[in-house]
């Protein structure tokens, strides 16, 4: 995937930052950079993070300080933590990868990458929010929705279906993040319920409709609908959360809408995480995994600027979010149906969005 502009910076960057902890890590123990092997601490874990890091580091530092376990924080895309991986195999640094969607997990289970989570760990939160095949648990979740200008659109104006975003009638009006692996799921959901010739003619016409308004990251994609440079876009929930806590009240010229219950771009994803079947550290990466959907650790999700759904049952999400019992997505759309996002990759390569 060709990637450019600030998304290319922020990855040069966290690549850099995360090679030289890396390295760090392994000096500290006596071993080279790469040679995880010969790391045989019971007492520290690496982790590949693809999730966003104020999220990751809040977790962190709640389970050092429980466990006395240190974890040195690899930050990169999901998808380039998922391609590492797979290049260096048995070699890999990681102990644990933590994602921002399923269908990075579901990709490394595929390619029998992953260990078995531990049962209590996966009865903690419901079954259909972690792997069919029990290979990796999922931690929080985030619903896809609409984000508009609310001095330029009013919400009757609002598309009731994804599917209305490739009419004409949008043309200038729309902003997209391709690149992101939030939008992953949901061609993947347009594929299912109309088939891989109507998601690509989809793709090809909301393309047409955003012109030059293509953004490397959905931070930027919302920062630009809120400042009325683009009337409309979607996204995953917590983005809005996120800059609103960041400019306040007084700030936000946007809102959220949420698509027609049922519609296929109404689609709620989960984030998790799993052990690497090569980890040397395996009893402290379960741990690790026991930690984050434990009260815990979903306390801490639910009460940091993640604004995610904290999905183990008891541990209400943030007071200003839509209650998860409340959302009503696309129920077809079980993580097994959202799959490892090959599909998705391809359809947007066709678009020559990818």
């Amino acid at each position: 995937m060709v990637l450019t502009g600030i998304r290319a910076v922020r990855k040069a960057a966290l690549a850099v930052i995360g090679a030289g902890l890396l390295a760090a890590s392994l000096a500290a123990c006596g071993a080279p950079a790469g040679a995880s092997g010969s790391v045989n601490s019971s007492n520290e874990l690496t982790l590949y993070n693809g999730q966003h890091e104020q999220t990751t580091q809040a977790l962190v530092s709640g389970f050092e300080k429980q466990t006395g376990i240190k974890v040195t924080i690899r930050s990169d895309d999901e998808d380039v933590l998922v391609q590492q991986i797979e290049q260096e195999g048995a070699r890999s640094p990681a102990d644990v990868i933590y994602t921002e969607n399923s269908p990075a997990l579901e990709r490394l289970q595929e390619s029998h990458l992953l260990a078995p989570v531990q049962t209590g760990t996966l009865g903690a939160v419901p079954s259909r929010d972690s792997s069919p095949s029990g290979d990796w648990v999922g931690v929080s979740g985030r619903v896809s929705v609409l984000v508009y200008n609310t001095a330029k659109l009013s919400p009757g104006q609002l598309p009731t279906s994804v599917m209305q975003l490739a009419s004409p009638q949008w043309k200038g009006k729309l902003g997209l993040a391709p690149q992101e692996t939030d939008f992953q799921p949901i061609i993947t959901s347009i594929a299912r319920a109309h088939g891989t010739a109507a998601a690509l003619a989809w793709l090809k016409a909301v393309k047409a409709n955003a012109g030059s308004d293509v953004y490397p990251d959905n931070e930027t994609l919302t920062s630009k609908v809120n400042a009325g440079q683009v009337e409309i876009a979607i996204i995953n929930h917590y983005y809005w959360y996120r800059l609103r806590a960041q400019v306040g009240a007084a700030g936000m010229h946007s809102a959220l809408h949420y698509f027609a219950p049922g519609d296929p771009g109404y689609v709620v994803n989960v984030s998790g995480a799993g052990v690497l079947a090569s980890s040397t550290h395996k009893a402290a990466a379960q741990k690790f995994l026991a930690f984050l959907v434990s009260a815990a650790g979903q306390r801490i999700i639910a009460q940091s600027d993640s604004f995610e759904y904290p999905l183990r049952p008891g541990v209400a999400a943030h007071p200003g979010l839509t209650p998860l019992a409340q959302l009503r997505p696309d129920t077809s759309d079980s993580l097994a149906n959202l799959g490892d996002g090959s599909g998705a990759l391809s359809l947007l390569q066709q678009a020559q969005l990818g």
